[in-house]
């Protein structure tokens, strides 16, 4: 995510996934299970994406540009041999130049031992520590958070006796998102933020193997069964005396899961922390049912994180379900596309509208979001070009109006069509008949907790439950003269 001087378009940032994999009793080609479980959370990360193995200490590592499926390649997972312990990670960056220096994840070499680092989320105060740091003598590769946690544990571990007990310091400092997966030469760790912003769960498979991932279908996808979410502030730590928690920053905090989860980020495969993402978001359809009736001859959902959403409304307004859009699977989320006509172009790829559904019909379309509006309105247009009388959008999330500092990490709302214009204003903007946003209030209805807990909403105008992040992190990707502009 750009900073202000950059004139950024406001697209969501490091959006991540990650998988650990730890083998108790043998090794094995341990990478090529890891990339399985990479290649289910695809959608969470298309822009680079990375893989280490870990063979009784010694680290063997690749990553790369682009998505799984390309930068692995049967030779490319045989190079990583065998090992009894690996991490992966898939990343969406638009700050940050594309290029593999920031791919993860991130392997530091120190006097106690090697330690790789995978993280989904975004640290708020990044800048001050990595600036600490700089002072005491680190000397960073990347611009990205995980370097700066990576730098802070190895920090803590020159002076502690476990990686456990660095990671556990090192968590008084860190504020914001964080969900890690952390191997050292004879662990593999998995740790959560202490109010639980992204998700990050765990599970075994048949053969005693220990699984670690971003979301519940990774874990579907290597065939692991599902044992329990990891806990807000919880450090779980795998190795070869078992498994141990340490839940000293538990229950410290008010869990603040990012409720945009449910509704975008995540597969509706998926549950997260024991909700459903299916359910949640066909819940918000139902509460746009009730909330914004119209007259309409059917629903469709714009794939994937509308479809849901789609089946929600459609029950409960009795009005038909139908398949809407054809979607190309082999183009990447537009809503992080780096570059607003780059976002135009694979929207006019990925979806095409089937005609006889639509044309000369009443149309409710659910979405999950309007960001900058550009897309909603190619699409809507779509829509007409393809005979559809109206438009009725209707969206599974409140106005996005304000910025995000943990993980989407918006960071100039001059760029978000809600921040600046009216409900009606959007609509005209769009050329739907009419719009709809999910309330702030039924937000909580989606994962069935009480109104404003249990979740993070900051982006809809809620409260920063971490505060908001100090900039300057980015220094390194601004041009000196922008730099001037913004100092003067």
């Amino acid at each position: 995510m750009d900073i202000k001087v950059r004139n950024s378009m406001s697209e969501l940032r490091e959006e991540c996934g990650v998988v650990g994999v730890f083998s108790p009793r043998e090794t094995y080609e341990i990478g090529r299970t890891v990339y399985y479980g990479l290649y289910s959370l695809q959608h969470r990360g298309q822009e680079s994406c990375g893989i280490v193995v870990n063979d009784d200490g010694v680290f063997s590592s690749h990553k790369d540009l682009g998505l799984v499926n390309d930068v692995f390649s049967t030779r490319e997972l045989e190079a990583l041999g065998q090992g009894g312990m690996a991490i992966g990670h898939v990343r969406y960056g638009t700050t940050g130049k594309n290029e593999r220096a920031n791919a993860q994840p991130i392997v530091v070499n120190h006097i106690k031992g090697s330690m790789a680092v995978a993280h989904n989320g975004n640290i708020v105060n990044s800048a001050e520590l990595r600036q600490e740091l700089e002072f005491k003598g680190s000397i960073f590769q990347t611009t990205s958070d995980t370097e700066v946690i990576a730098y802070l544990i190895t920090k803590e571990r020159l002076r502690s006796n476990s990686v456990e007990e660095a990671i556990n310091a090192a968590m008084n400092k860190l504020k914001g998102a964080y969900s890690l997966c952390v191997m050292s030469p004879n662990k593999l760790i998995a740790v959560r933020d202490d109010r639980g912003f992204r998700p990050l769960c765990y599970g075994l498979t048949e053969d005693g193997r220990y699984v670690i991932a971003s979301e519940s279908c990774a874990l579907d996808a290597v065939g692991a069964k599902f044992v329990r979410d990891i806990e807000p502030g919880e450090i779980v730590i795998f190795n070869h005396d078992g498994i141990r928690s340490i839940k000293e920053h538990c229950n410290q905090k008010p869990k603040a899961i990012c409720i945009f989860e449910y509704i975008y980020f995540a597969r509706p495969d998926s549950k997260i922390d024991g909700i459903s993402v299916h359910r949640a978001r066909v819940e918000a359809g139902r509460a746009l049912a009730i909330d914004y009736p119209v007259e309409a001859d059917i629903v469709i959902g714009v794939p994937d994180s509308g479809l849901d959403a789609a089946v929600g409304y459609s029950k409960q307004a009795g009005i038909p379900y139908g398949m809407g859009f054809v979607k190309n699977k082999y183009i990447g989320r537009t809503f992080i596309a780096p570059g607003q006509a780059q976002r135009e172009k694979l929207v006019n790829i990925k979806l095409n509208v089937i005609e006889e559904s639509v044309r000369g019909k009443r149309v409710v379309m659910i979405d999950d979001s309007i960001v900058r509006g550009t897309t909603s309105r190619n699409i809507v247009e779509k829509l007409r070009n393809a005979g559809a009388k109206e438009v009725h959008l209707m969206l599974t999330a409140p106005p996005f109006v304000d910025e995000c500092y943990y993980g989407t990490d918006v960071s100039d709302k001059s760029q978000l069509i809600a921040a600046n214009h009216t409900e009606n204003e959007i609509c005209t903007l769009i050329g739907c008949d009419s719009i709809g946003f999910l309330k702030m209030d039924r937000l909580h209805e989606m994962i069935g907790s009480e109104p404003g807990k249990g979740y993070c909403s900051a982006c809809f105008g809620g409260e920063y439950p971490a505060g908001r992040a100090v900039t300057g992190k980015f220094k390194f990707e601004i041009k000196l003269s922008d730099r001037k502009k913004e100092e003067n």
